[in-house]
């Protein structure tokens, strides 16, 4: 089914522990589920309870370090290739089990002792290492921007610096993750930066803004995206990462009206 639409388990339902979740994306219609970061509980336990409720995995983040705290994370700092090899490993253990249909390299902030032209050479290649590492399960690899008001410092934070990552990447298996809040945050008109990546998109995430709660409380007209995708020629899924505005159930009201493809 075409940009059928994913629930970000990570920011929704969070009242719940994250295993019930899922059952509660399946019951509000959603029909798939991704996680950012799953480590914590453990993989057979998570694949019993997608199983259960019939979902997909449909992305999980590989582990970031300290990037979430502050830091720098992993993926772009040559000084930290130990623990980014370290990490990659655990996500190839942990994806063995619970299947995910990609995942996703937060390429982490920029350092004051790294030129910043070695730090994406690092990136790159370690994209490239990822993309290699999931081929042979048939699990995609994608790599995002992120606004750099929000997370400032991120090596990677505009559609045109995406692409030019995945140009240097070269690998047909990393592709990108476009998240439409943080280009709307950065005042990108989404349509263009839609088109910017047209091709190379493997991923779709989104909140409205301002404010990043559900669609319909802000500003983003969600049917002009849409077009721009289906005219980018994308058909993957869509996955609603947003922080709920006022009542959870409430929050869901958009999911009613939001045409299935």
């Amino acid at each position: 089914m075409a940009n059928a639409l994913c629930a970000n388990l990570t920011l929704l339902f969070t009242e719940l522990p994250l295993p019930a979740r899922i059952a509660a994306a399946k019951q509000a219609g959603f029909a798939g589920v991704e996680i950012q970061f799953p480590y914590a509980v453990p993989a057979a336990e998570l694949k019993a309870a997608l199983d259960a409720a019939g979902l997909p995995l449909v992305l999980i983040n590989l582990p970031a370090g300290d990037l979430l705290d502050g830091g720098a994370g992993l993926a772009c700092v040559p000084d930290c290739q130990a623990e980014f090899d370290a990490a990659l490993a655990e996500a190839l253990a942990y994806a063995e089990v619970v299947k995910p249909q990609q995942v996703n390299v937060l390429p982490g902030r920029f350092v004051a002792n790294v030129e910043e032209s070695t730090a994406l050479d690092c990136l790159a290649a370690n994209v490239r290492k990822t993309a290699e590492a999931f081929a042979p399960l048939g699990i995609g690899v994608v790599c995002e921007a992120i606004n750099p008001f929000d997370l400032p410092g991120f090596a990677v934070s505009t559609p045109q610096a995406l692409r030019a990552l995945l140009e240097q990447v070269n690998h047909p298996n990393a592709k990108a993750q476009l998240d439409l809040y943080h280009m709307a945050r950065q005042g990108f008109e989404l349509p263009e930066a839609i088109a910017e990546l047209a091709g190379l998109i493997g991923h779709v995430q989104f909140a409205d803004y301002p404010g990043r709660a559900q669609p319909g409380s802000g500003k983003l007209d969600f049917a002009e995206v849409r077009a721009a995708l289906s005219a980018a020629g994308y058909r993957g899924w869509l996955s609603a990462e947003y922080r709920p505005h006022g009542d959870p159930a409430a929050s869901l009201a958009w999911l009613a009206d939001w045409p299935r493809d």
